[in-house]
């Protein structure tokens, strides 16, 4: 399972893997606060991409659209956090205020939709094959 959670909030056993998924560190807290287990700051948003969406509900549309293509044009950067969705829970950390329009929700719906496409087909054609 994939979940999102603010850096502030405390962690919980059934977190999992913890992963920081900013770019910049989150003001006010210490490295050893968070309980990471690893800082992905390459799958953040390019500099570019965060500055224009600037925490702007307004803007948020075009931010999801232009980071999900960062995303799907370097899948290097999100296979291991794919891996440990797999083997169990993952958190995705992020600093941002708003709980719903911010990167890391982004990045969790992009990695749930990787794991959905990578599953099994359950339709019979797809198993024609395999037959015999």
């Amino acid at each position: 399972m994939i979940r999102c959670k603010r850096v502030y909030e405390a962690a919980t056993a059934d977190d999992g893997c913890r992963v920081l998924v900013d770019r910049l560190w989150p003001r006010g807290c210490r490295k050893d606060s968070l309980g990471l287990d690893t800082w992905s700051r390459e799958v953040a948003p390019s500099t570019e991409v965060r500055r224009r969406f600037a925490h702007d509900p307004a803007h948020f549309a075009d931010f999801r659209e232009a980071y999900r293509s960062e995303l799907a044009a370097r899948p290097e950067l999100w296979w291991g956090l794919l891996e440990k969705a797999r083997q169990g829970n993952l958190t995705l950390l992020y600093a941002a205020r708003d709980e719903q329009l911010n990167n890391a929700r982004v990045l969790a719906e992009f990695l749930e939709e990787e794991l959905e496409r990578r599953q099994p087909g359950s339709s019979p054609v797809c198993y024609a094959d395999e037959q015999g």
